[in-house]
């Protein structure tokens, strides 16, 4: 038995849940992967996998063999790239994943100059605000605005997702302008439409670092932020949106800042910018190579933060 193939076939099983799935990986059929796999347990004298006809589970033994097995086959896969990596050159299919409108916005006006710069690579980019699973949909790099829920995968910041309030210059000259947070409750509110938080802003005082959870409404909810986009522009009302689709319209003097000298968002857990990604395609150069890209065009302060009335936004953390 090949020890070191039944561990990656083992660890390919844990990660996408079967054992075909695993199969098609590797371009073995689903019978021969459990039976290698059966074959491991046996040499270990210990079951790994509660298998049945729905799913398959991890047993005691699984769960610790296979952190053991993860960081193993990370190291020799570190090992390995360690020779060669001065000599590696990022190439093939980059599959990127990214939501809608950031993507439009921030990372599709990018491309041209990452594929310039490394000829070898080609993109395959799909945009949507669905939730992707990373490894059921065999993406290299998903780009994710909000929090993180599956530790099994790596992430790395990119970009701070801030968000504020803002409104029309006109909006605000005819129904006035607010100076305390309760206020909003008074105004025709854009409401971005979030399962659970549906309608509540939390708002935190810079200072004092309280936190203030206001219940707004208005005549129009949406799931895209370029629909609240185009009312806030329409002087529909007050929105909360984030600063990297409204910077230039504060910084133009198209919409003003509601509440500038407080904070603001949907959730009242931070959120940020990532690149998500396997940790079997960690090293990958391709993946390296687009990720330190996007650090390069995002940090140290994100180009859509700075000027005007955005720079309110980085002097305050």
């Amino acid at each position: 038995m090949d020890t070191l193939h039944s561990m990656k076939l083992f660890a390919e099983v844990v990660e996408s849940g079967s054992f075909s799935a695993a199969g098609r990986r590797f371009g073995l059929a689903a019978s021969s992967v459990s039976r290698q796999v059966g074959s491991l347990e046996d040499s270990l004298g210990a079951r790994l996998l509660n298998r049945s006809t729905r799913k398959l589970s991890l047993t005691q033994a699984g769960r610790m063999y296979h952190e053991r097995v993860r960081q193993i086959l990370v190291d020799i896969d570190d090992a390995n790239r360690s020779v060669t990596h001065l000599e590696a050159t990022p190439r093939g299919i980059l599959r990127l994943n990214g939501p809608t409108v950031f993507g439009r916005l921030h990372i599709a006006p990018h491309l041209p100059e990452f594929l310039a710069r490394y000829p070898e690579i080609d993109i395959d980019l799909t945009l949507t605000d669905h939730f992707v699973d990373v490894i059921e949909e065999g993406a290299d790099v998903v780009v994710r605005v909000g929090g993180l829920s599956d530790s099994s995968l790596f992430a790395r910041r990119l970009a701070p997702n801030r968000r504020v309030l803002c409104a029309t210059p006109e909006y605000l000259d005819k129904h006035g302008r607010l100076t305390r947070a309760d206020e909003l409750t008074k105004h025709t509110c854009l409401v971005y439409k979030l399962q659970s938080t549906t309608g509540t802003w939390h708002i935190c005082c810079g200072e004092s670092g309280d936190q203030q959870e206001v219940q707004v409404n208005g005549r129009l909810a949406a799931n895209n932020a370029e629909a609240l986009h185009a009312a806030v522009l329409g002087s529909v009302g007050i929105a909360l949106l984030p600063i990297w689709l409204v910077g230039d319209d504060i910084q133009s003097g198209r919409l003003e800042r509601v509440l500038p000298t407080l904070e603001a968002d949907l959730t009242a857990d931070e959120t940020a910018i990532h690149a998500i990604y396997p940790h079997k395609r960690l090293l990958s150069a391709k993946v390296r190579a687009f990720v330190d890209f996007l650090v390069e065009k995002y940090q140290p302060v994100p180009y859509w933060e700075v000027g005007g009335a955005a720079l309110d936004l980085v002097a305050a953390k």
